[in-house]
């Protein structure tokens, strides 16, 4: 008999129906643009970050880059690999600063840390798009937080810094996978170790903005799968259930409940 785990379609539904606001609607756009270009293929050109093509009025580049792929292996991969970790950081920190982040400062880090690698530096031109910039973002993120924990980890003799696991990874796909950006790759990897070293924490609004608009839109009365700036006061998706008055009190729900990818 086959060892090999067989995907299970229910447990399947039941993570894609357990996903935030911002993660469907994030992976979904990239699924709707890749089939946009079966019709329409000069939209690849129009959304892809060409160190040639960017001036003044093409700055949208710089925020569209990472949700266009170049076919649809290209782009399966990199929603497979995204998803999970696009839900851990919206569960961790809400959908609106997600929204902020992902639509705003984590495009445009990485993107100029590109172009000023590739056009200034090298002098190249090779024009890059793919969700793996913000994959390897998250991933050097999370390496941080594992290394706090857990500061090495073993390959036979080999002592290796927890920290170093996204560059190894952006080492081994850049020698394994053909036509990777291995500078997009790094860029990615430096924005998610400026975030989880703190450094650029100051891109996020500031709460008392983000808690205003969040009431007085009633977001999460309005917006399914909502996920609350104040993961205190409210849940995963509202305020947490409270005792009637009589008998034990509801359990509390697990904000990190679901798949997750990485430490």
């Amino acid at each position: 008999m086959s060892s090999f785990p067989q995907l299970n379609p229910l447990r399947l539904r039941s993570y894609v129906l357990r996903l935030p606001i911002f993660t469907r609607c994030a992976l979904l756009i990239m699924v709707a643009l890749w089939a946009a270009t079966i019709p329409l293929p000069w939209l690849r050109d129009a959304t892809s970050l060409d160190p040639d093509k960017v001036n003044l009025s093409s700055l949208h580049r710089l925020n569209t880059f990472p949700i266009m792929h170049l076919n649809f292996i290209h782009m399966i991969f990199n929603v497979v690999a995204f998803a999970p970790l696009l839900e851990r950081f919206e569960s961790e920190f809400g959908t609106l600063v997600c929204l902020a982040l992902f639509t705003g400062p984590f495009g445009l880090l990485p993107g100029l840390g590109y172009l000023l690698l590739e056009k200034v530096i090298l002098r190249g031109n090779n024009a890059v798009m793919g969700a793996s910039v913000w994959v390897f973002m998250l991933l050097a993120s999370e390496a941080l937080k594992a290394h706090k924990a857990n500061p090495n980890f073993n390959i036979g003799p080999k002592r290796i810094p927890t920290w170093t696991t996204p560059l190894i990874l952006v080492a081994i796909t850049s020698m394994l996978v053909p036509n990777v950006s291995l500078i997009g790759h790094l860029c990615g990897a430096g924005v998610g170790y400026l975030w989880g070293s703190g450094y650029i924490k100051f891109i996020v609004p500031p709460e008392k903005v983000l808690r205003f608009f969040e009431s007085k839109l009633n977001l999460l009365g309005r917006v399914p799968h909502y996920v609350s700036v104040d993961q205190k006061t409210y849940g995963r998706y509202g305020v947490l259930p409270s005792s009637s008055g009589t008998g034990s009190p509801l359990p509390k729900p697990n904000p990190d409940a679901g798949i997750r990818l990485g430490p």
